[in-house]
Protein backbone atom coordinates (compact mmCIF):
# COMPACT_ATOMS: atom_id res chain seq x y z
CA UNK A 1 0.00 0.00 0.00
CA UNK A 2 1.08 3.65 -0.83
CA UNK A 3 1.73 5.53 2.81
CA UNK A 4 -1.15 6.81 4.11
CA UNK A 5 -1.03 9.72 6.49
CA UNK A 6 -3.94 10.55 9.09
CA UNK A 7 -3.46 13.40 11.53
CA UNK A 8 -5.90 13.61 14.58
CA UNK A 9 -6.28 16.47 16.74
CA UNK A 10 -8.66 17.63 19.16
CA UNK A 11 -8.05 19.30 22.72
CA UNK A 12 -6.99 18.27 25.92
CA UNK A 13 -9.94 15.52 27.32
CA UNK A 14 -11.31 14.88 24.62
CA UNK A 15 -10.04 11.38 23.93
CA UNK A 16 -7.50 11.62 21.15
CA UNK A 17 -5.48 8.86 22.87
CA UNK A 18 -8.39 6.60 22.92
CA UNK A 19 -9.27 7.26 19.23
CA UNK A 20 -5.69 7.19 17.90
CA UNK A 21 -5.45 3.73 19.73
CA UNK A 22 -8.92 1.96 18.18
CA UNK A 23 -7.90 3.74 14.79
CA UNK A 24 -4.07 2.00 14.84
CA UNK A 25 -5.35 -1.27 16.28
CA UNK A 26 -8.43 -1.32 13.42
CA UNK A 27 -5.25 -0.72 10.59
CA UNK A 28 -3.29 -3.20 12.02
CA UNK A 29 -6.02 -6.06 12.24
CA UNK A 30 -6.88 -4.62 8.45
CA UNK A 31 -3.37 -6.17 7.50
CA UNK A 32 -1.88 -2.55 7.10
CA UNK A 33 2.07 -1.98 8.84
CA UNK A 34 1.89 1.50 11.00
CA UNK A 35 3.70 3.93 12.67
CA UNK A 36 2.24 6.64 15.22
CA UNK A 37 2.97 9.32 17.84
CA UNK A 38 0.72 11.01 20.42
CA UNK A 39 1.28 14.36 21.97
CA UNK A 40 0.38 14.79 25.54
CA UNK A 41 1.58 17.72 27.06
CA UNK A 42 -1.65 20.14 27.15
CA UNK A 43 -3.70 17.48 27.57
CA UNK A 44 -3.84 18.72 31.40
CA UNK A 45 -4.34 22.21 30.48
CA UNK A 46 -7.30 22.23 27.83
CA UNK A 47 -4.54 22.53 24.96
CA UNK A 48 -4.39 21.49 21.33
CA UNK A 49 -3.63 17.68 21.48
CA UNK A 50 -2.50 15.55 18.61
CA UNK A 51 -1.87 11.76 17.17
CA UNK A 52 0.02 10.84 13.95
CA UNK A 53 -0.89 7.87 12.23
CA UNK A 54 1.46 6.50 9.29
CA UNK A 55 0.04 3.28 7.01
CA UNK A 56 2.58 1.85 4.72
CA UNK A 57 5.50 -0.25 4.11
CA UNK A 58 8.33 2.01 3.93
CA UNK A 59 7.69 4.05 7.06
CA UNK A 60 10.73 6.02 8.89
CA UNK A 61 9.37 8.43 10.77
CA UNK A 62 6.40 8.06 13.17
CA UNK A 63 4.91 11.81 12.39
CA UNK A 64 3.03 13.40 8.98
CA UNK A 65 5.26 15.55 7.50
CA UNK A 66 3.34 19.27 7.41
CA UNK A 67 0.66 19.43 4.25
CA UNK A 68 0.96 15.26 3.99
CA UNK A 69 -2.25 14.15 5.47
CA UNK A 70 -4.52 12.42 3.22
CA UNK A 71 -6.93 12.14 6.31
CA UNK A 72 -7.41 15.10 9.20
CA UNK A 73 -9.69 13.55 11.92
CA UNK A 74 -10.74 16.63 14.19
CA UNK A 75 -12.50 16.39 17.72
CA UNK A 76 -13.61 20.13 17.43
CA UNK A 77 -13.93 23.04 15.22
CA UNK A 78 -11.00 25.41 15.82
CA UNK A 79 -8.54 22.56 15.84
CA UNK A 80 -9.93 20.78 12.52
CA UNK A 81 -9.57 24.43 10.69
CA UNK A 82 -5.78 24.42 12.27
CA UNK A 83 -5.29 21.23 10.41
CA UNK A 84 -7.13 21.32 7.43
CA UNK A 85 -4.58 24.47 6.67
CA UNK A 86 -1.43 23.22 7.96
CA UNK A 87 -1.39 19.35 7.84
CA UNK A 88 -3.71 18.19 5.17
CA UNK A 89 -3.19 18.11 1.80
CA UNK A 90 -5.03 19.25 -1.30
CA UNK A 91 -7.83 16.77 -2.09
CA UNK A 92 -7.53 15.24 1.36
CA UNK A 93 -10.05 14.40 4.02
CA UNK A 94 -11.34 16.23 6.60
CA UNK A 95 -13.73 14.47 9.07
CA UNK A 96 -14.40 16.45 12.13
CA UNK A 97 -16.66 16.58 15.32
CA UNK A 98 -18.56 19.85 14.60
CA UNK A 99 -18.15 20.73 18.83
CA UNK A 100 -16.99 24.12 20.10
CA UNK A 101 -14.86 23.35 22.89
CA UNK A 102 -12.60 26.67 23.31
CA UNK A 103 -8.87 25.92 23.32
CA UNK A 104 -6.96 27.76 25.47
CA UNK A 105 -5.97 30.27 22.75
CA UNK A 106 -9.52 31.52 22.37
CA UNK A 107 -9.71 31.58 25.85
CA UNK A 108 -6.95 34.40 26.25
CA UNK A 109 -8.40 36.00 23.19
CA UNK A 110 -5.56 35.21 20.67
CA UNK A 111 -7.59 33.58 18.47
CA UNK A 112 -11.41 34.06 17.67
CA UNK A 113 -13.62 30.48 17.22
CA UNK A 114 -14.37 30.28 13.68
CA UNK A 115 -17.29 29.57 12.31
CA UNK A 116 -18.42 26.31 10.34
CA UNK A 117 -19.21 28.36 7.25
CA UNK A 118 -15.36 29.39 7.50
CA UNK A 119 -14.42 25.74 7.89
CA UNK A 120 -16.50 24.79 4.86
CA UNK A 121 -14.62 27.94 2.72
CA UNK A 122 -11.14 26.43 3.11
CA UNK A 123 -12.54 22.47 2.30
CA UNK A 124 -13.54 24.60 -0.71
CA UNK A 125 -10.37 26.38 -1.42
CA UNK A 126 -8.42 22.93 -1.13
CA UNK A 127 -10.51 20.69 -2.59
CA UNK A 128 -10.90 18.65 0.60
CA UNK A 129 -13.66 15.79 1.48
CA UNK A 130 -15.76 17.71 4.25
CA UNK A 131 -17.40 15.25 6.42
CA UNK A 132 -19.35 17.15 9.64
CA UNK A 133 -19.98 14.74 12.71
CA UNK A 134 -22.39 15.94 15.25
CA UNK A 135 -25.26 13.46 17.08
CA UNK A 136 -28.12 15.38 18.40
CA UNK A 137 -28.79 12.97 20.95
CA UNK A 138 -25.08 12.69 22.26
CA UNK A 139 -25.61 12.75 26.39
CA UNK A 140 -21.72 12.54 26.95
CA UNK A 141 -18.94 14.73 24.90
CA UNK A 142 -16.55 12.44 26.18
CA UNK A 143 -18.07 9.93 22.97
CA UNK A 144 -17.60 12.05 20.67
CA UNK A 145 -14.43 10.58 19.57
CA UNK A 146 -16.02 6.97 19.20
CA UNK A 147 -18.62 8.92 16.61
CA UNK A 148 -15.98 10.02 14.77
CA UNK A 149 -14.65 6.43 14.52
CA UNK A 150 -18.76 5.17 13.37
CA UNK A 151 -17.81 7.95 10.91
CA UNK A 152 -14.94 7.20 9.45
CA UNK A 153 -16.06 2.86 9.62
CA UNK A 154 -19.22 3.94 7.53
CA UNK A 155 -17.37 6.06 4.90
CA UNK A 156 -13.89 3.43 5.00
CA UNK A 157 -11.54 6.18 4.39
CA UNK A 158 -9.35 3.51 5.19
CA UNK A 159 -9.89 0.56 3.00
CA UNK A 160 -10.28 -2.35 4.38
CA UNK A 161 -10.68 -0.93 7.85
CA UNK A 162 -14.15 -1.35 8.29
CA UNK A 163 -17.08 -1.23 10.06
CA UNK A 164 -16.64 -4.93 11.59
CA UNK A 165 -12.91 -4.10 12.02
CA UNK A 166 -13.58 -1.15 14.02
CA UNK A 167 -16.13 -2.56 15.78
CA UNK A 168 -14.14 -5.21 16.85
CA UNK A 169 -10.76 -2.53 18.10
CA UNK A 170 -13.32 -0.74 19.95
CA UNK A 171 -14.65 -3.76 22.00
CA UNK A 172 -10.66 -4.78 22.74
CA UNK A 173 -10.16 -1.40 23.63
CA UNK A 174 -12.62 -0.14 25.95
CA UNK A 175 -13.32 -1.48 29.11
CA UNK A 176 -16.72 -3.61 29.70
CA UNK A 177 -17.89 -1.07 32.08
CA UNK A 178 -18.17 1.56 29.27
CA UNK A 179 -18.52 -0.40 26.11
CA UNK A 180 -22.29 -1.36 25.42
CA UNK A 181 -22.62 2.86 25.99
CA UNK A 182 -20.05 3.55 23.32
CA UNK A 183 -21.10 1.09 20.90
CA UNK A 184 -24.39 2.68 20.67
CA UNK A 185 -23.26 5.90 19.94
CA UNK A 186 -20.74 3.67 17.23
CA UNK A 187 -23.55 2.36 15.35
CA UNK A 188 -25.46 5.80 15.68
CA UNK A 189 -22.76 7.27 13.57
CA UNK A 190 -22.76 4.91 11.24
CA UNK A 191 -26.11 5.55 9.91
CA UNK A 192 -25.62 9.59 10.54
Amino acid sequence: MKTMNIYLCGVGGQGIGMLSDVLALACRQAGYKIKGCDTHGLAQRHGTVVSHLRIGDRLYVPRVPTGEADIVVGLERLEALRAAVGMLKESGSLVYYDSVYQPIHVRMGVEAYPTAEKLEQVARDKQLNLHRVYLENLTDPRMQNVALLGSLASLEVVPNVTTEVVESALRQKLPKKILEMNLTVFRQALQS
